[in-house]
């Protein structure tokens, strides 16, 4: 699959690091079935550039670099209000010299806050021009064309990037993902039985199935539904990776049984707490250190922690939990994942 005609943008000098997470593990292993679970292993995308980077900067390596051949000077882009999306898309137009609009969904009612902590401190930290608040539900690709046509109106330019940069263009960043991941395994000699990652607006989803397929790596992926379930998900991601299949020119249909989800652990609502999230958020700081958001990898990982405790897994099985990142927003949670902290020590 070859990527080299499509401009690109680098943001991050080097491939992110695999790491064991013994100590992780042996805790998932604790309330497994027999007391044996799967080893697990962390890709941490959450290393990426445009710190604290995420997912979000491979997509926009090549979404903004289309934006700079087209000549934009400004990036108009939607999200939730804690919208990691939207902060690093933010952080590539600092680094380009371009100006940055936002359109912000209030999915929750109530979840705007102008005083709000976590990735909005950041949104105002580095200068976004401008923010458009609408009702959840609302036409984001409408609000965002008004936004692009008020640039105009000032002489300007605006390039749209989609919601999550879930698009084919900005899927062909999990296809550069995959095939580092397989150099990776391959010099490292170490094979995976399976990849766990989020599900969401579906471009890292269905960008590293594409790249998974057309690069001949079998190795299943679940992906863990963050505000879908499988019926309302699954879908979405098989149109995605036959996107950037058909992007690529890679002549394949995408299998509909090589499209895997698991609902139920991003309920009750999208960017709402529960305590499977609080769990897995507190147990892989206290054994490995590492953090977790809340809207996204914490609910991914108490995906992966419910599914090892229901026998999902086969025993020893070697597991890769892909971290996109997201580490600001823990910052407007700190009441919630520590508020049960003695009932889950």
């Amino acid at each position: 699959m070859d990527l080299s005609r499509f401009p690109r943008r680098r943001y991050t000098a080097f491939a992110t690091p695999i790491e064991p997470m013994p100590r992780f593990s042996a805790a998932v292993a604790a309330s497994c079935p027999g007391g044996v679970g799967p080893e697990v292993w962390i890709k941490r995308d959450d290393m990426l550039g445009l710190f604290p980077g995420g997912n979000k900067t491979r997509k926009l390596e090549f979404l903004v670099a289309d934006a700079l051949e087209q000549g934009a000077d400004t990036l108009v882009t939607c999200g939730a209000p804690q919208s990691n999306h939207c902060r690093i898309t933010l952080a590539a137009a600092v680094k380009e010299g371009l100006k940055c609009r936002f359109v912000i969904e209030e999915r929750v009612p109530g979840s705007f806050h102008e005083d709000a902590t976590g990735n909005h401190f950041m949104f105002r930290l580095m200068g976004v021009e401008a923010m458009t608040v609408v009702p959840g539900g609302s036409n984001m690709v409408a609000a965002m064309n008004q936004v692009a046509d008020d640039v105009a109106a000032l002489g300007r330019k605006a390039y749209i990037i989609p919601g999550g940069g879930s698009n084919a263009l900005g899927g062909l960043g999990y296809v550069a993902c995959a095939q580092e991941l397989q150099q990776q395994m391959l010099e490292l000699g170490l094979p995976m039985d399976r990849v766990v990652l989020g599900s969401g607006s579906s471009g890292t989803h269905g960008g590293m199935l594409a790249g998974f397929l057309g690069n001949h790596i079998q190795i299943p992926i679940v992906g863990i539904g963050v505000s879908r379930d499988p019926q309302d998900q699954e879908p979405l991601v098989l149109r995605e990776a036959q996107a950037v299949l058909d992007l690529l020119g890679v002549p394949m249909t995408v299998p509909p049984e090589s499209v895997l989800s698991v609902g139920g652990y991003w309920q009750p609502k999208y960017s709402i707490s529960n305590p499977a999230m609080v769990e897995a958020i507190q147990m892989l700081a206290r054994t490995e250190g590492i953090p977790l958001d809340p809207v996204y990898t914490g609910k991914v990982m108490a995906g992966l922690i419910g599914l090892a405790r229901k026998g999902f897994f086969k025993p020893n099985e070697r597991i890769l939990f892909l971290h996109t990142g997201g580490l600001p927003a823990i910052h407007a949670y700190e009441r919630e994942i520590l508020g049960g902290a003695e009932a889950l020590t």
